[in-house]
C-alpha cells in the first residue's frame, strides 16, 4: 500500500481515560488510526497480560507486575476443546483489559482513514516473558507454548474481523520485542521455529500483517516471514536497515512497507528534536538505501512513520507532544516530497 509517510503508533498511550486516548488517536492519526493499549489504567492493560489473562493456569501478580503459569494445575482438555471449535468469538476481547479497544470500536472514523491498525503480542515475546512457577519461560513447555500460539491466532482473527467490519482495510501488527535476542544465549529458539510460530498465529488473517521489533535484529529474517510491514526503531537502529539493500528492495518490490520508528519515546532525546530534524534523519536513512540502488519514490510511498516504540510509560503531557511531533514530522516529509 502507498502509505506516503502517514503517521501511526505502535499501540500504547500514557492515558488513564480510554475516551481521551481515542480522542487523541482520531484527532491526530487520521489516516491509520489504531486502538490504544492503556497500561497506566492498570496492569490488566499490559500487552502481556491482555493476551494471557484468559488462558488456563495463569496467575497475574498485580503488585509485582508478573505473569506466571501453574503448569501443574490447569485443564488442557478444556482449552483444547475451545481451540478445536475454531470459533474466534470464544476468544473475544473482554471489556476488562481492553478498554481502549472497545472505546475505539464505539467511535465514528474520520473520512480520511486509509486503514485501521490493530496489534497483538507475538508468541515469541509472550512465551519468553511469561514464566512457570519456577521462573522458566513457558515457551520451553511444548504443550503450553502451542496453547499460546493457537489462542493468539483465534484472538487475532477475532480482532481483525471486528476491525474489518468497521473499515475494510486493516493491518495487524505482531509485537515481538524479543526477536532481538533470538540467536543469543538468552533465547534457545531457532529461526525456523520462530517463522513457523508466526505463521501459525497469522493463519487465516485476511488483511495486512506487520511485525514490530524495537531493537536490532536480523532484518532479512523478519522480512522473510511473509509479512506486509516491518516496524522498527529507526531512531536508534535505522542505520542497520541499510546493511541489507537487496533484501529491503525485494521486500518493497513485493509490496512490503517499512514503518520507521523515528520519533523518540524517551523524554530526554525527544526534547532535542524537531519535525525538521527528524525529517532530515528519515531522509538520510532513505538516502543510504537509495545510494545502494533502491528507488526513493518507492521508499517514500511505502513508508509509515511511528514513535520508536509504545508510549505507555511516558508522562501524559509528553506523550501527547510525541504524537504532535510525529504528525508534524509526517507533514514535513510529505510536504518536501509532494506526497498525498
Amino acid at each position: 500500500m502507498d502509505w506516503n509517510c502517514a503517521p501511526t503508533v505502535i499501540g500504547s498511550l500514557p492515558c488513564t481515560d480510554p475516551a481521551k486516548a481515542v480522542d487523541l488517536i482520531l484527532e491526530k492519526l487520521v489516516a491509520v488510526p489504531t486502538w490504544p493499549q492503556l497500561p497506566q489504567v492498570g496492569f490488566q492493560e499490559n500487552m502481556y497480560v491482555q493476551f494471557m489473562a484468559g488462558l488456563p493456569g495463569v496467575q497475574v501478580d498485580n503488585d509485582k507486575k508478573k505473569i506466571r503459569v501453574n503448569l501443574a494445575d490447569y485443564d488442557p482438555e478444556a482449552i483444547y476443546t475451545r481451540i478445536l471449535e475454531d470459533n474466534a468469538d470464544l476468544f473475544a476481547f473482554p471489556q476488562y483489559g481492553f478498554s481502549g479497544f472497545h472505546e475505539f470500536m464505539s467511535r465514528e472514523l474520520p473520512p480520511s482513514v486509509r486503514a485501521l491498525k490493530g496489534q497483538i503480542t507475538g508468541p515469541v515475546s509472550l512465551g519468553l516473558q511469561v514464566t512457570d512457577l519456577d521462573d522458566k519461560p513457558v515457551i520451553y513447555d511444548e504443550a503450553y507454548a502451542e496453547i499460546i500460539r493457537k489462542s493468539l491466532n483465534l484472538m487475532a482473527r477475532w480482532q481483525e474481523n471486528k476491525l474489518r467490519k468497521k473499515f475494510p482495510e486493516t493491518v495487524l501488527f505482531i509485537d515481538e520485542p524479543y526477536l532481538s535476542i533470538i540467536g543469543t544465549p538468552f533465547a534457545s529458539v531457532s529461526q525456523a521455529d520462530v517463522t513457523s510460530w508466526i505463521a501459525e498465529v497469522t493463519t487465516g488473517l485476511e488483511g495486512m500483517t506487520g511485525i514490530h521489533c524495537c531493537a536490532n535484529t536480523d532484518w532479512p529474517f523478519v522480512m522473510g516471514m511473509g509479512i506486509d510491514v516491518l516496524s522498527f526503531d529507526a531512531y536508534d537502529y535505522g542505520y542497520t536497515i541499510s546493511l541489507y539493500p537487496e533484501e529491503v528492495d525485494r521486500f518493497l518490490e513485493s509490496g512490503g512497507s517499512l514503518a520507521w520508528g523515528i520519533v523518540p519515546n524517551h523524554e530526554e532525546p525527544f526534547l532535542l528534536e524537531t519535525a525538521s530534524s527528524l525529517a532530515d534523519k528519515v531522509e538520510g536513512l532513505i538516502a543510504s538505501l537509495v545510494n545502494k540502488g533502491l528507488d526513493q519514490d518507492l521508499l517514500l510511498r511505502q513508508s509509515l512513520l511511528t514513535p520508536q516504540c509504545g508510549l505507555g510509560g511516558l508522562d501524559a503531557e509528553i506523550g501527547e507532544k510525541v504524537l504532535d511531533l510525529l504528525v508534524e514530522t509526517s507533514d514535513e516529509l510529505r510536504s518536501r516530497h509532494s506526497l498525498e
